[in-house]
């Protein structure tokens, strides 16, 4: 964590370089010294600590690893612990993450002063497009139940607009609008399912509730909509003429890395903060990509220490945008995200929900 540091996006491109090297080297040694796997695989690539000059040059995991071995950096002893789980569909291979009470305070504290950026420091009453079903195991979770919980912090009054069916809780929508519809109130949802469970259900209801004053928070990919051919504009486009949401906020995160996640600002850019790093690199070589050069992403974060993941190479693809220079004024890189790897296995929280039909 970055003590004395309240606003989420201050460090520019020399400072978050050094921060961003110091914290990596720090957790890569931590990590070898309390995890005998990932040991192994840092001296199979000979990693050499003393050496690395730049955060890039450090050695990184594919995400996918966490889905083949339980990895941790407990301390011998250590019980007080969650697994987190990525969602999968049915046969689908699953990561496990294992947090400590330390990472987990340290995830809400980044997640907090990050979304308080875009959202404000007051509790909006808040709606769920899920089923109250998904929070119901606390010791070991989904992807689906961190994103809402996480995002409880900035709510208040908490209400699930689907049935544990996933079909519409019209009852529950409409008391809920009738209590808070008339003051800001934040939704929250992950985005094939706001897509398939609430935009199109309220529409083939014929149902226009009046959501004029509500700013929708989503994520968990696009995949399944592109394939669809729902765009990003037709999404917000959709929103807009079937309930009236007009604010739309997308991110980009993953269960490996919980609490490091990139909003969408106000000119549809995604931002790393203070707590995270992004890099994009070439299918050929690994090298790193240049600005607006499109590459495999690897992402960075400063919070992860009960198990190795502050360094991972994703399964999706995009490009740098620039540094330090976006019109909305937060300092740091702000990227877009184009898809995922042709044949890389379909993962996320909205993408992968198996239907019950």
């Amino acid at each position: 964590m970055m003590p004395g540091r309240v606003f989420p996006f201050s460090m520019e491109k020399d400072e978050k370089d050094r921060y961003l090297t110091g914290k990596m080297i720090e957790l890569t040694q931590y990590h070898r010294d309390h995890c005998s796997a990932y040991r192994k695989m840092t001296d199979a690539l000979g990693c050499d600590l003393r050496r690395i000059t730049h955060y890039s040059q450090l050695p990184y995991l594919p995400v996918s690893l966490f889905k083949d071995l339980r990895l941790s950096s407990l301390e011998e002893g250590e019980d007080d612990f969650k697994t987190v789980t990525s969602s999968g569909t049915s046969g689908q291979r699953r990561s496990q993450i294992i947090l400590d009470a330390r990472t987990r305070t340290d995830q809400q504290t980044a997640l907090a002063r990050i979304g308080s950026d875009f959202l404000g420091t007051r509790r909006m009453p808040y709606l769920v497009i899920d089923c109250p079903a998904t929070v119901g195991k606390r010791d070991h979770f989904s992807a689906r139940t961190s994103g809402i919980l996480g995002f409880s912090i900035f709510g208040a009054h908490r209400t699930f607009a689907l049935n544990d069916d996933m079909c519409l809780n019209k009852d529950a929508l409409h008391d809920f609008l009738e209590k808070y519809g008339r003051q800001p109130f934040l939704v929250f949802g992950f985005t094939f399912m706001v897509w398939k469970y609430f935009c199109q259900e309220l529409e083939a209801e014929g149902m226009r509730p009046d959501m004029r004053r509500a700013v929708l928070v989503h994520g968990g990919g696009w995949k399944k909509l592109a394939d669809q051919a729902v765009s990003k504009e037709a999404f917000a486009a959709g929103l807009g003429r079937v309930c009236g949401i007009s604010r739309v906020i997308d991110y980009y995160g993953m269960a490996e890395q919980t609490g490091s996640i990139f909003f969408e600002c106000e000119c549809g850019h995604l931002h790393c903060s203070d707590y995270s790093g992004i890099l994009f690199r070439r299918p050929e070589d690994f090298s790193v990509c240049g600005p607006g050069e499109e590459g495999i992403i690897e992402v960075l974060s400063t919070l992860p220490r009960s198990y190795p993941g502050h360094i991972l190479l994703t399964e999706d693809q995009g490009r740098l945008l620039g540094i330090d220079d976006c019109p909305c004024g937060r300092a740091g890189a702000y990227f877009e995200v184009s898809g995922r790897i042709e044949h890389a296995e379909l993962r996320g929280c909205s993408d992968t929900y198996e239907d019950r039909s």
